[in-house]
């Protein structure tokens, strides 16, 4: 390719090149390593919520057999307090007497297997001088925190707007708390070699990680490395250094032995973070003809009391629609919880609910096609800055969706629509998410063989980013897939930022193509003054890259391969490095964007909802891999199937125990529960990064579950504006 080539919107469905080694059962995850002298850590929690540690008796762990260390707070070292990924994490453990959240860690028990490990936690007796707890959001005695961690959006007189709207409505909607849930259990294992750490850890930034755990215990960052070349899930569980991350690396250094931890699966429901539940209270007013004339949002949420996370519920409330006057905030209340965290689609997937169901109430009460309201509010530019957008498509994520899902067959009237005995809903919502571009740096190497290594410390979970790195590093240096190797999760490598938030695939892509377009330049500086090659004098404008060749353009002849050029010059390989900034302000805004559909099908007797289609119309920007970013949509739309029918972690009123914390409890989709999904991409290319990406990683869950519960009151004419939604709700 030249560097004037126009990148196609779609690329080639490309498949995993990591998909071998993953059924072949060859991916080192970090549950998976084995290393000599391997011991074992097993964590005790605490059994209140509130209150302070009376006492601690590890008698009877100390002596059980195969034991090497009990760690409490009454003989662990000092830590100090790393800053966490976007200035957020938690304290480190261990560090006090006090209680904050049930199942709060407060030993680590270390011995010669996990099974003995497990034993020990057993017998630790521990005394607690027990506190009332704060687990409520309408408690009185809460601390309250507004301005939603300076997230609000005001604009106009939202009040005014009201009082002046011919139609308007009032609704209140709430979402549960719910876990991450990856199949993987995450794990850690960490050694010392003096002040040098290695710790193979699910995370889902090894060079966040790496800055963390330095700061934490107080040794060089060159000395801290950090391995996760695979990880098996997170969907945003694994963007903070978690306690148990730093208990492992402190029992290693106490054993003087290398110590793995994997959690169980109720651990992973009070260890990793979840997302938090919601009350939303959404006002939305309008002329008698659909023009919205004010949108007044106000969400609250819980906060743990050592912890700064918000979830910025109302972030997409100020963004999709073009209304003057608006006020969109968040209230936090501090209580006696473990730290909530990013789950796929933050903020955006529990907000956008609340709107977008609101929207559809209006909708009705106008007599208006949910579409056509939402089209006659449509957002030209940004409502809140007046800036254009960097690449906005939306409106033809309404009208393809529209076409593809069949809308025009949809009759207005509630439970109008039947299939045989059973009520047929249909449903829409707009979905939005914020993407970030963080810096990122990545190296690449081209040898003799003809086979380039490009690497970055950036991780992948799953969403496929070994694959569609292969093809932005193959399509720059112009070579087949399979002679790319990519070298992912470890911070030796250059440092990547975290993935999440949509942000890696513009991150990473862009600074891989940037160290492989610069690969390029460093060959053609080798022959700059080569008489024996035909590339001599040319630049980086002046060539194209393809079958392992440079060549001038319509100059067949005048080409060299990449293992050529090394030969004649006795050189092994040849390196180059590339980056990606932060996304400076160019001006416009960016956005991802789409718009769902959904078909359930209601059995009238029993209650009983099944979502029978889905149709998401994404514009993501350039989708380097159609069948690996197909799948991240399917996927996210698998979860919010489950976050509209099933899922809800049950907290005890009483002393905040989770309730449900297993599969057998805990409800997540399965197969019988996944529809036909359809997933179209529109737009174009997005100009804020060199290769025109946005992601789609958490947009995918966006707007589901409005989707969903529109169609639910399409069906049936009742109105369930409480997440999950049950056949009680219905019946």
């Amino acid at each position: 390719m030249t560097t004037a080539e126009v990148l196609s919107l779609v690329g080639p469905g490309l498949d995993r090149v990591d998909g071998r080694q993953k059924v072949a059962g060859a991916a080192p995850y970090p549950g998976d390593f084995s290393l000599p002298h391997l011991a074992h850590a097993a964590l005790v929690q605490a059994t209140v919520a509130a209150g302070r540690i009376r006492s601690i008796d590890a008698t009877a762990a100390r002596a059980a057999p195969g034991v090497l260390a009990v760690i409490t707070h009454e003989n662990a070292p000092r830590l100090a307090r790393a800053p966490g990924a976007l200035t957020m994490g938690p304290p480190p453990p261990l560090q006090h007497d006090r209680v904050l959240h049930h199942g709060q860690h407060v030993a680590v028990i270390v011995a010669e297997t996990a099974e003995q490990a497990a034993a020990a936690a057993r017998l630790v007796e521990i005394g607690y001088e027990q506190a009332q707890p704060l687990l409520d959001l309408g408690d009185p005695r809460a601390e309250r925190i507004d301005n939603g961690a300076g997230r609000d959006v005001q604009r106009g007189d939202a009040a005014a707007g009201l009082a002046s709207s011919a139609v308007a409505v009032d609704v209140t909607y709430t979402t549960p708390t719910q876990t991450h849930n990856p199949l993987g259990l995450f794990a850690t294992a960490a050694y010392w070699d003096g002040d040098a750490l290695t710790i193979h850890d699910s995370t889902q930034g090894p060079s966040f990680v790496r800055r963390a755990l330095a700061v934490t215990f107080g040794v060089p960052e060159s000395g801290v490395r950090v391995l996760a070349p695979f990880v098996g899930g997170a969907f945003g569980a694994g963007l903070r250094v978690w306690e148990h991350v730093v208990l492992v690396a402190l029992a290693a250094r106490t054993v003087a032995r290398p110590v793995r931890l994997v959690l169980t699966r109720a651990q992973m429901f009070s260890s990793i973070g979840y997302r938090p539940r919601t009350v939303q209270r959404v006002r939305i007013g309008a002329t008698g003809t659909g023009e919205l004339a004010a949108i007044d949002h106000h969400g609250t949420e819980p906060a743990a009391l050592e912890d700064s996370y918000a979830e910025s519920l109302t972030r997409g409330t100020s963004v999709l629609y073009a209304c003057g006057n608006l006020s969109a905030r968040t209230t936090q209340v501090r209580l006696n919880v473990a730290c909530p965290t990013w789950m796929r689609g933050p903020g955006e997937a529990p907000g956008i609910f609340a709107l977008e169901c609101a929207m559809d109430e209006l909708a009705w009460e106008l007599g208006q096609d949910p579409v056509e309201l939402r089209l006659r509010n449509y957002a030209e530019v940004h409502p809140q800055t007046g800036r254009p957008w960097a690449s906005k498509a939306l409106r033809a994520c309404y009208e393809q969706g529209a076409e593809r899902f069949g809308w025009s067959r949809r009759t207005a009237q509630p439970r109008s629509m039947r299939a045989g005995g059973l009520l047929v809903g249909y449903g829409m919502a707009s979905a939005y998410y914020g993407y970030v571009q963080a810096p990122c740096q990545a190296r690449a190497s081209l040898g003799r063989d003809g086979i380039a290594f490009v690497r970055s410390a950036g991780t992948d979970i799953g969403t496929g980013t070994y694959t569609v790195m292969t093809q932005v590093a193959a399509e720059a240096l112009g070579l087949p897939p399979g002679q790319v190797r990519l070298g992912l999760g470890d911070s030796d490598m250059p440092p990547a930022p975290l993935q999440g938030g949509s942000g890696l695939t513009a991150a990473m892509g862009s600074a891989v193509h940037a160290a492989c377009r610069q690969l390029v330049q460093a060959f053609l500086d080798v022959v700059a003054d080569d008489p024996d090659s035909p590339l001599r004098g040319c630049g980086l404008a002046d060539v194209r890259v393809g079958d392992g060749r440079i060549s001038r353009p319509g100059e067949p002849a005048s080409s060299e391969a990449y293992g050529a050029i090394l030969s004649r010059h006795g050189l092994d390989e040849l390196s180059a490095d590339g980056a990606s900034a932060r996304r400076e302000d160019t001006g416009m805004e960016p956005g991802i964007f789409a718009a769902k559909f959904a078909e359930v099908h209601v059995d009238p007797d029993l209650g009983l909802v099944r979502v029978t289609r889905v149709v998401a119309a994404v514009d993501g920007g350039r989708i380097l891999n159609e069948k690996t970013a197909t799948s991240q949509i399917i996927g996210g739309t698998v979860g919010g199937i489950g976050m509209t029918l099933l899922e809800e972690t049950v907290a005890d009123p009483g002393t905040g125990r989770i309730a449900n914390a297993s599969f057998g409890d805990y409800l997540v989709a399965v197969n019988a529960d996944v529809p036909d999904i359809d997933v179209i991409f529109v737009g174009e290319p997005d100009p804020m990064n060199p290769i025109g990406v946005k992601g789609v990683g958490e947009v995918a869950i966006v707007g589901v579950a409005p989707a969903i519960a529109n169609a639910v009151f399409h069906a049936t004419g009742r109105r369930i504006r409480s997440l999950p939604i049950s056949i009680e709700q219905l019946l």
